[in-house]
């Protein structure tokens, strides 16, 4: 009893003493940002006990009335929520307040502290050690898996058109995206296409539901609750599917590197080659051949490799970083299989269901396929084609705008932020970005609701006077994402795929669509059409 009074005793008195009187200085920084009233200990966290497809018009309620810049409270922390140009460039613009939110960690038990959710100098280096993988010589190299894939996907989209009938469009693209990127991350091919009910696709939407059910919950932000509550124990059954699978692949390709590299056959080889050259008896233009067979060998190794290079990077870079174990090797393809269908997916389902109810500009899309294909409608696509994919790309950026795949961006301050008004953001604060209603400022965005692909049209000056914050689907300053040039490429060959072939018909009305806010932006109930072939 005497040891329990005692435990009671000091955590009062740190609360107290210590966490209360931190905690009053903060709130009293932020007085002047005004906000909901929140009640004590859980703050505004019951607003958001309501149906998901309910919390972008709770959001948007918080906007109209406290304008683009306010304060609410999840548990007993302080958000800062924008949702205007200059502040959002503030904060990501920043080369000091890179630090993910809190929000984050709720992710490290499937990502770690991969590049997503790493912070300080670990970020610094892991970026740097990455970036190399998106050169455009290795995304050139990727082009061929996008093409093979999308082969398989416009089989698939055949076979729905011969149906008759109108189905989601978001879970096909989803599984051609979970088809290119583990193949190009990992070099593994998993089938989804042609295998949807897999235990690792099921893994995957399952955790992100998790993750987004756990962070409007405070009282499960804490490990030991989560992990003793029913939707934690799913959430580990979900981590041993995804973490043995990657860490089977990565098993894998070492050993088979480590094959390729017991005996080199160029080593082997250039021990005989002066006398295959000076004495070319019979045996020695077999020894030829066979040095021949060996370097073509070899550069089909090559070729393999440029096709894994986003794993055999890591491998590679773990020969000479000590630091860079088994787990930080999982830890980026694990990020890099989550940021890299999840994502793209999102954005080329948006912007064909926009494009579907948008007739006027489906037939500018098509004039722009056959300007570019003709009536071919199986060659591959190249780097050229994708370069003359003008209003194509224009139609995706809108579609962007309207349904950013990221609907928000957390950081934690971690020094005082001055905003252009005069306003201080105090260290420690969390600052929420909400690129989904940053992108429907009417001040920048006229009409904002309203589909129209030639605001990002060059000639037409869609872009002229913009401030350069007020549209960031894919972040932007020294955390922005790495891979948005493959997204734009894989997005590109896998719409590019439908329009081509198909005339696409909305079989449902926008406002009957209910978008959710979570890990990504996704529609609630699916987004319906039927095809036509052209």
């Amino acid at each position: 009893m005497f040891w329990a009074l005692l435990l009671i005793s000091g955590v009062v008195s740190y609360l107290l003493l210590i966490k209360l009187p931190k905690r009053q200085a903060l709130l009293s920084k932020l007085a002047s940002i005004k906000g909901p009233p929140a009640l004590p200990l859980v703050g505004n966290a019951f607003d958001f006990q309501v149906p998901k497809r309910d919390i972008l018009p709770l959001l948007k309620g918080y906007l109209d009335s406290y304008g683009p810049r306010l304060k609410i409270f999840l548990g007993m922390q302080p958000y800062i929520i924008i949702a205007n140009a200059a502040d959002t460039e503030k904060i990501l613009s920043s080369q000091t307040q890179i630090e993910k939110s809190a929000d984050y960690d709720r992710m490290h038990d499937w990502l770690g502290l991969g590049l997503l959710t790493s912070r300080g100098e670990k970020w610094f280096h892991r970026r740097k050690q990455l970036t190399p993988a998106f050169h455009f010589k290795i995304l050139e190299d990727f082009l061929r898996v996008f093409n093979e894939q999308c082969l398989v996907f416009k089989g698939v989209l055949e076979g729905k058109m011969r149906e008759k009938k109108a189905f989601d469009i978001f879970p096909v693209i989803t599984h051609c995206a979970l088809d290119i990127i583990c193949e190009t991350a990992m070099g593994r091919k998993v089938f989804v296409q042609q295998k949807s009910d897999s235990e690792y696709v099921k893994a995957i939407y399952r955790l992100s539901d998790l993750v987004q059910y756990r962070q409007f919950r405070p009282w499960l932000h804490s490990d030991l609750m989560w992990k003793l509550s029913s939707s934690g124990k799913e959430n580990d059954q979900c981590l041993k599917i995804l973490h043995g699978f990657t860490d089977l692949v990565i098993r894998e390709r070492k050993e088979e590197r480590a094959e390729m590299l017991k005996e080199s056959p160029k080593e082997k080889n250039s021990k005989q080659d002066d006398g295959v050259y000076m004495n070319c008896t019979y045996e020695n233009c077999i020894q030829l051949f066979d040095s021949v067979l060996d370097t073509l060998i070899l550069n089909f190794f090559s070729i393999a490799k440029k096709k894994l290079a986003f794993l055999d990077l890591l491998l590679d870079a773990q020969q000479t970083d000590a630091t860079l174990t088994d787990k930080n090797v999982r830890e980026e393809t694990d990020t890099f299989m989550f940021e890299g269908h999840d994502t793209t997916s999102a954005a080329a389902s948006w912007t064909t269901f926009l494009l579907s109810l948008h007739p006027e500009y489906q037939t500018k899309v098509h004039q722009e396929m056959d300007d570019i294909f003709g009536s071919d409608r199986t060659r591959e696509v190249t780097m050229a084609d994708l370069s003359k994919m003008k209003y194509l790309e224009c139609c995706i950026k809108e579609g962007l705008r309207i349904f950013p795949s990221v609907p928000f961006i957390g950081r934690k301050l971690t020094k005082d932020q001055t905003l252009d008004d005069g306003v201080v953001l105090p260290q420690g604060v969390t600052i929420m970005c909400l690129i989904y209603f940053l992108h429907r400022d009417p001040k920048v965005f006229p009409n904002p609701e309203k589909f129209d692909p030639s605001r990002f049209a060059q000639e037409e000056g869609g872009t002229q006077g913009r401030h350069p914050f007020a549209y960031v689907p894919f972040s932007a300053g020294p955390r922005n994402c790495i891979g948005q040039k493959f997204a734009m490429m894989e997005e590109k060959v896998m719409i590019s795929t439908i329009f081509r072939n198909f005339r696409v018909h909305a079989a449902e009305r926008m406002e009957d669509v209910d978008v959710l806010c979570e890990l990504i932006t996704r529609p609630e109930a699916g987004l319906h059409v039927t095809l036509e072939k052209r």
